[in-house]
C-alpha cells in the first residue's frame, strides 16, 4: 500500500486492487456451517475493531486517549468468539477487541463501541474499570479484565477450568454453568514466558491424570514480540506433541478456517473436558503499541508484506468471492462503521474522569457479600497444644463450616504438609477439597485465583516464604488487582498460608529461613497477618477465612515455622508455649492489637518470633526492676497506627523488635507512624535483623534479633547499664 496514504484510507484503496490476498483454504461458508449472514457479522466485528484502533490513535494524538495497544491484524479472533457460548469465561489477550465485539452480539443490550472508547479515554463511566485502565472486559460478557500482563492470566485460567469439575463434585453452583469451557488467549512472545510454560505444564499435567480440564488456550501468533521475531515453526514444534493437549492450528487471516477450527476446539474441550491449544496464525499491523515505530526494527519489505496480508482484505475477498457483498458494499460498511465510531468518540471524550484519591482507590477493597458458613455443632479439644496442632484443628473446623472451602498446595494431602500441619485433612474431606498440587508456586497461586473467581474460597499453602518470590506476581499483578481493574465487579478472595521466618535452629539455610516480607507489605489491598502463638494463629486464620468469604479479601497468613511445634517458653519442659484451642468463634480483627502487662517504663512492640523472644527477654528486664508492656501487632498491613499510639502513649520508652531485615522492614513504618502522631523520636528505638540472608548451622540466628540483644537494646534505651 502507498505509504503516503493515511492508515485509515489504505483499506479502501486496496479494495480496488486486483491482487487481494487469497484465503489459505478453499472453504465455503456453507461447508463450515457458517451462513452468509454469519460471515457478514464477523466482518463487521472486524471492521469495528479496526476503526476503534484507528480512533484510539487519533484520540492519543489529541491528548484525549491514553493507551493505544491495538488489535489490528488479530481481528480473526472474532470467529473464535462466535464458536463459543457467551457464558464461557474468557481471559483475553490485549489484542482481542474483535472477540469482545463479536461476543457482545450474542448478549442483548450491549454497547461495545461506546464501552471501549470510554476505556480508551480513561473515563470514570468506563463500565469495566471505571477509568482505571484500558482493559478488555465485561461482566455481562463473562470477560474478566486483563491488563498488559505477560501470560500471568494463564495460571488462573487453568484454575478456572479445574473449578468447573470441582463444582460438579461439590454438587453444583459456582460462577459459570458446569458445562462451560474456559478460553484464554496470549501472544507467541508470551508463550516463552515461564508463567505461560508453567500454566501449560499444569494443564497438561492435570489432563494427563484424567482430571477434567475444559480449557482452550489460544496462541495468537503474529511472528513477533515487540521487536523480536519468533523463530518460524517454534510454537508448533513446541506444542504438537505436548502431553495432555490437543493441538489445532488455523489461519487467523481466514475467517472461515478460523471458525471451522475454533468450533472443533470448543467441541473437544466441552465434550471431552480436555485442554486444547489453538494456534492462530495472524499478523501484527501498526506496530506493538502507542508510538512504537516498526520502521526502527523491521525492513520496509516486511512491513509492506504484512500490510498486504491484512485480514480485513482477506475477509472482503471472501465476501466478494462467495457473492455475499460487492466491493462497493464492503466500502460502504467500512465507512459507515468508521463514521459511527468517530461520532461515539466525540461524545465520550466529554465524559467525567477520575479526579480524587478516593475515586481511584474505591475499588482496591472488594465489595462485601453475605457469608456462607454453617453453624458449628462439634466439640473443641481443650488439650493445650502447639501452633501446628491448633492450626490443623482450625482447618478441619473451617472445612466443615464452609462447604465451598478448598485447600491446595504441595504435599498437603497424603503427606500432610512438610511440617504436618495439614495431616489427615485429605482423608477427612477428600482429594478434591484437599488438593495435592504439582511443584510450582505460580500454578498453585493461579489455581487459587481461578477457583476463587468461580465462587470457591481457596486456602493455598506455600511451603516456604523463599519459594513465594518466583511467583509473587500472581499476588501483585493478578489477585490484588482484579477488584481494582474491574471496579469491584470481579474478585478472587483467598487465604494464602505461608510457612516462613527464621529461628529453626539452623535447619535449611536461607531457602527455609527467609525473613523478607517487604514484597508482601507493599501490595495495595493485600492483608498480611503473623501469629505469635497457637491461639492467635487460630484467631487470625478464622478471621482470614471470614474476610475472604464475606469481604472477598486476599489474605496472607505468615506462619512462623519455629513456632509450629515449640512447646516451651522459658525453659525446657515448661509447656508454656502451648495454648488451648480458643474455639470456632475466636477471631482477631484486622488491626486488633494484643497486649501483655501494663508497665509504663518500656513498651516492646513486636510480632511472630519477635514477640516470643520479647516474652523471654521480659523476664530478665523485669528482674532489673523495669515495668514492661508487650504489644503484639498480629496484622502486618492495615496497621491501626492511632490504636498503637494509644497503647504506648503513657510509656517512657518504646522498642520495636522486628525479626525482618532493617531495610524495607515493618519497623520503619511503625517508627514513622509513631513520630507522625507525636511520639518523640528520643523515646523510640528499633532492633531488627541485619540486611543479610540467613546462614546454615550455628550461624543461622546471628543476623537475627535475640533475647540478649533485646535486653541490651532495652537497657540502653532506658539509659541503664547492667550491674
Amino acid at each position: 500500500m502507498a505509504d503516503s496514504l493515511p492508515q485509515e484510507h489504505r483499506f479502501l484503496a486496496a479494495l480496488h486492487d486486483d491482487t487481494w490476498p487469497a484465503p489459505s483454504h478453499d472453504h465455503s461458508p456453507e461447508a463450515v456451517g457458517l451462513g452468509p449472514e454469519g460471515l457478514v457479522e464477523l466482518f463487521e466485528s472486524q471492521l469495528t475493531s479496526r476503526h476503534l484502533d484507528l480512533q484510539a490513535r487519533r484520540l492519543q494524538a489529541r491528548g484525549e486517549g491514553f493507551y493505544t495497544i491495538g488489535s489490528a491484524g488479530h481481528e480473526g479472533n472474532a470467529a473464535i468468539a462466535r464458536a463459543f457460548r457467551p457464558g464461557d469465561p474468557a481471559f483475553l489477550h490485549y489484542r482481542d477487541a474483535a472477540f469482545l465485539i463479536q461476543r457482545s452480539r450474542a448478549v442483548p443490550g450491549q454497547t461495545p463501541i461506546r464501552d471501549l472508547l470510554l476505556s480508551f479515554a480513561a473515563s470514570a463511566e468506563d463500565p469495566i474499570s471505571g477509568g482505571r485502565h484500558k482493559v478488555l472486559g465485561s461482566r455481562s460478557l463473562g470477560i474478566p479484565p486483563q491488563t498488559s500482563t505477560i501470560a500471568s492470566h494463564l495460571p488462573k485460567a487453568v484454575g478456572a477450568a479445574h473449578s468447573l469439575g470441582l463444582w460438579r463434585r461439590l454438587g453444583g453452583g459456582g460462577e459459570w454453568p458446569p458445562d462451560s469451557v474456559v478460553i484464554c488467549s496470549f501472544g507467541d512472545a508470551s508463550f516463552n514466558h515461564s508463567t505461560a510454560q508453567g500454566a501449560l505444564n499444569a494443564a497438561g499435567w492435570a489432563a494427563w491424570q484424567g482430571a477434567p480440564m475444559p480449557l482452550v488456550m489460544v496462541c495468537e501468533d503474529n511472528g513477533i514480540g515487540i521487536s523480536m521475531p519468533t523463530p518460524p515453526g517454534w510454537i508448533a514444534a513446541s506444542m504438537r506433541a505436548r502431553p495432555g493437549f490437543h493441538y489445532l492450528a488455523c489461519d487467523g487471516l481466514d475467517l472461515l478456517d478460523t471458525w471451522r477450527v475454533a468450533c472443533e476446539a470448543a467441541r473437544i474441550a466441552r465434550i471431552r473436558r480436555q485442554p486444547v491449544f489453538l494456534h492462530m496464525h495472524c499478523v501484527r499491523l501498526f506496530g506493538h503499541a502507542g508510538s512504537d515505530a516498526q520502521q526502527a526494527y523491521l525492513p520496509a519489505a516486511r512491513i509492506e508484506a504484512d500490510e498486504a496480508r491484512d485480514p480485513l482484505l482477506v475477509s472482503a475477498g471472501l465476501l466478494r468471492r462467495h457473492g455475499v457483498l460487492s466491493v462497493e458494499e464492503v466500502a460502504e460498511r467500512y465507512r459507515e462503521i468508521g463514521d459511527r465510531v468517530a461520532r461515539e468518540a466525540e461524545a465520550v471524550i466529554w465524559k467525567p474522569k477520575l479526579e480524587r484519591v478516593e475515586q481511584v482507590m474505591a475499588s482496591i477493597v472488594p465489595p462485601s457479600r453475605p457469608g456462607r458458613q454453617r453453624s458449628w455443632q462439634g466439640e473443641v479439644d481443650a488439650t493445650p497444644a502447639p501452633m501446628a496442632r491448633l492450626i490443623n484443628q482450625a482447618l478441619a473446623r473451617l472445612m466443615t463450616r464452609y462447604p465451598h472451602l478448598v485447600m491446595a498446595g504441595e504435599d498437603i494431602g497424603r503427606k500432610g504438609g512438610v511440617y504436618g500441619v495439614t495431616q489427615r485433612l485429605q482423608a477427612q474431606f477428600g482429594p478434591h477439597r484437599v488438593i495435592d498440587t504439582l511443584l510450582d508456586e505460580q500454578s498453585i497461586l493461579g489455581l487459587g485465583i481461578g477457583l476463587a473467581q468461580s465462587g470457591l474460597v481457596p486456602i493455598l499453602e506455600i511451603q516456604f516464604l523463599a519459594y513465594l518470590h518466583n511467583a509473587e506476581d500472581q499476588l501483585r499483578g493478578e489477585a490484588a488487582t482484579l477488584s481494582f481493574f474491574s471496579n469491584g465487579q470481579y474478585t478472587n478472595p483467598m487465604v494464602i498460608r505461608i510457612a516462613g521466618l527464621g529461628y529453626q535452629k539452623g535447619f535449611g539455610g536461607h531457602f527455609h529461613n527467609d525473613n523478607a516480607i517487604a514484597v508482601l507489605r507493599d501490595i495495595p489491598g493485600l492483608l498480611v497477618a503473623c501469629p505469635s502463638s497457637g491461639a492467635e494463629a487460630v484467631g487470625l486464620l478464622q478471621e482470614a477465612v471470614r474476610l475472604a468469604d464475606e469481604q472477598q479479601r486476599v489474605v496472607v497468613l505468615l506462619e512462623p515455622i519455629a513456632r509450629y511445634h515449640a512447646r516451651d517458653l522459658l525453659e525446657e519442659g515448661d509447656d508454656r508455649g502451648c495454648c488451648v484451642d480458643p474455639g470456632p468463634d475466636y477471631r482477631l480483627a484486622v488491626g486488633e492489637l494484643g497486649q501483655w502487662g501494663e508497665g509504663r517504663d518500656l513498651a516492646i512492640v513486636s510480632y511472630g518470633n519477635g514477640l516470643h523472644l520479647s516474652r523471654q527477654a521480659a523476664v530478665r528486664l523485669e528482674a532489673e526492676g523495669i515495668a514492661l508492656r508487650l504489644i503484639d501487632l498480629r496484622w502486618l498491613t492495615a496497621i491501626d497506627h492511632a490504636a498503637l499510639r494509644r497503647r504506648v502513649a503513657d510509656c517512657d520508652r518504646v522498642l520495636i523488635v522486628d525479626e525482618c531485615r532493617r531495610s524495607g522492614s515493618l519497623s520503619e513504618e511503625l517508627i514513622t507512624g509513631l513520630v507522625e502522631r507525636g511520639v518523640s523520636g528520643k523515646r523510640l528505638a528499633r532492633l531488627t535483623a541485619e540486611d543479610s540472608f540467613i546462614a546454615l548451622g550455628p550461624a543461622a540466628t546471628v543476623t537475627l534479633p535475640s533475647v540478649a540483644g533485646i535486653v541490651e537494646r532495652a537497657l540502653a534505651l532506658l539509659g541503664r547499664s547492667r550491674a
